[in-house]
């Protein structure tokens, strides 16, 4: 069974007013994750298939073609991996 780790390279928080978190994938599961994503969230917007405006329920976030994905407005490390989670798995 996958966990979000195997997708998942790393999580980092930015600083500042509002809370963004900044996710790594993994470089070898990196296609895989993208597709997984990108069937589960709607696209608001896309350049070139380049860069992903996306949503999942109320999360908005932006996913890069190059494995990095930043959400926007996250309260929590704990509530970012219940939406990786969904996303993912």
């Amino acid at each position: 069974m996958r966990s979000i780790s195997d997708y998942v390279a790393r999580v980092e928080k930015t600083c500042g007013e509002e809370k963004h978190f900044i996710v790594i994938l993994r470089y070898d599961r990196k296609n895989e994750a993208i597709a997984r994503i990108l069937k589960r969230a709607s696209i608001k917007k896309s350049i070139s298939r380049m860069i992903f405006e996306l949503a999942f329920g109320a999360v908005s976030f932006r996913l890069y073609e190059t494995g990095k994905a930043i959400f926007r407005n996250i309260k929590s490390k704990e509530e970012l991996q219940k939406v990786l989670a969904s996303l993912l798995l």
